[in-house]
Formats: C-alpha cells, structure tokens, sequence
C-alpha cells in the first residue's frame, strides 16, 4: 500500500510556521554545545554506521539540511534531526545551521514523528510508540492524529496493533527480523504463546509474509480447537521441585487426561543406576532387577 501524502508538514501542526517562507533568511547558526537532544523524540534505533557516513560528508561539503530546535532554558532542545546533530558532533563542527521554531511538548513530538516519517527513518514499532504517545499524553484522538500525519484513520488503528504483539516479538520487529508485514499475520493468531511459536518459525524459517498469512490461518485453526489445558496441581510442581533436588537431575510430574505420570531425566546407564539406587535405598541392586 502506498504512502500518503505527508506534504502539509509543520504548516499542519504550528499555525506559526505555515506563516514563515522558511527561506536561507530563516535559517541561523547555533553553537553546538548549547543544543540537546529530545529525550521524548519518537526515532530511538540511531544506526551508528550511517552516522558515521553522514559525519565523513558533512565533513565535506557541510550540513545541507538545518536542524529544527526549539527555546529550552538557556540553550535549544532538538525538536528534528538529532541525527545530523550526532554526525556534526562527530564531525568537529562547533556550529551548526538551525532553525528554531517556539513549540510546545506535544507539538514537538508531532514535529519529530512527522519528519521521521516523511524520511522513513522510523521502523514500524517506533511509530506506533509514537502515536500511542501523543493519543496517550496530549488528549488526541485517533482522528485527530490521523489528520495531523496525513494518514487514515486505519492506518493508525493498525499501526497501534503492533503493539498488542507479546513484548519478545515488538523487540523481532524493532531489530528488523519480522517486518510489519509479518507482524500482521502473527497478530491474526489469538492466543499470545502461540503467537511467540509462530513469530519464532517466521525468523527461524525465512517465511515470505504471505507464507506467514497461510501458516497463521493453520496456527489460529488449531487454537480455536484445541481445548483448554487443566491448571497443573500446585502439589505437582512442589513434588517436582523435591524430586529434582533428590536426583540431582529434572524431574517433571505431568498432568494427563486420563493418567498423570513423572518423567526423570538421566544422561546415561550410570546416572540411570544412581537414580534406581536413590529411589530403592541401594536395597535392591540392577543387577537383581536384569534377573
């Protein structure tokens, strides 16, 4: 699905900026130093490797694209482009070209996300973090936001989906290993072990997102029949717990449907007789029980 159009930019959000020309006039030069970044800004994955590229051309030909950067106590905190700040600091510059906006919190974030997004810096966890941020913290509704980004409604509901997936598979998306694609299909599974098992074999297996849709029909097939499993005893898990410190090895007792049953561990033919000598007290030997 293509983009919409993110063209309004700050004219959307700051009635003030949709007034100014934002010309070379516009821009000045700020000492570096007195410049912070936006703990609050919604880009937090800062690949140090394209930093480090972007520091070797701005070395070169200079920063060609000003940071956005608003009043802050006696220096200006970053409201967009923290990350040309970074290689400008790596750089050696001492100042560097701004354009300074008066913003408030939540209008700084809805700048951030905003240039994030028209850059398509932000993966799909860190914009959904985002919006959950500004509906969550500055009384916006979906629709609002919707309007803010340029962006459908649906858009944001499905984008705020992601964050329903278990914390380990945010983590598979945020580094990469599943794309938004994928994180759709998991979410079509309703049980959330089961939704850790099936992000697992996408990764694991390099499954295709429409690969991942037909696995996930066959994963949500199977949670829907499957009945409920009883709640193990708490007797169980304290006898387990006994008998693994008494054998020195795992010890599983196991409820059944018909028959409940114990599993022990052993690693071969001598750890098997240490266990048949601990549970018979040595009164009975192996080689009685082989007649």
């Amino acid at each position: 699905m293509s983009k919409r159009g993110l063209g309004r930019g700050l004219s959307a959000l700051i009635p003030s900026a949709s007034q100014e020309s934002h010309t070379s006039e516009d821009v000045r030069e700020l000492a570096i130093e007195i410049i912070s970044p936006n703990p609050e800004q919604p880009r937090t994955d800062m690949d140090e490797d394209g930093i480090a590229e972007l520091s070797d051309s701005i070395s070169k030909v200079g920063l060609l694209q000003p940071i956005i950067v608003r009043p802050l106590g006696d220096g200006y905190q970053i409201i967009a482009g923290e990350r040309r700040w970074r290689a400008c600091r790596a750089a050696g510059l001492e100042r560097v070209p701004v354009r300074v906006l008066s913003a408030s919190d939540s209008e700084s974030l809805e700048i951030a996300l905003i240039e994030n997004l028209q850059r398509d810096d932000l993966n799909s966890i860190e914009e959904a973090r985002g919006y959950k941020k500004l509906l969550a913290e500055h009384q916006m509704t979906q629709a609002e936001l919707a309007d803010k980004v340029s962006k459908s409604r649906s858009a944001i509901t499905n984008a705020l989906r992601l964050l329903d997936l278990p914390e380990e598979v945010q983590e598979m998306v945020y580094a990469g290993s599943l794309t938004a694609g994928h994180a759709r299909a998991v979410l079509s599974v309703p049980e959330e072990a089961t939704r850790m098992k099936l992000a697992e074999k996408i990764v694991s297996d390099g499954l295709s997102v429409r690969e991942a849709e037909n696995l996930a029909r066959l994963f949500a097939a199977g949670s829907v029949a499957r009945e409920p499993r009883p709640m193990t005893p708490k007797s169980f898990k304290v006898i387990a717990r006994r008998l693994r410190r008494l054998f020195g090895t795992n010890v599983r007792v196991k409820l059944g449907k018909d028959k409940n049953k114990i599993e022990i561990e052993f690693r071969g033919e001598d750890d098997l007789e240490r266990i048949f000598a601990l549970i018979t007290q040595g009164e009975i030997a192996v080689e009685e029980v082989a007649e």
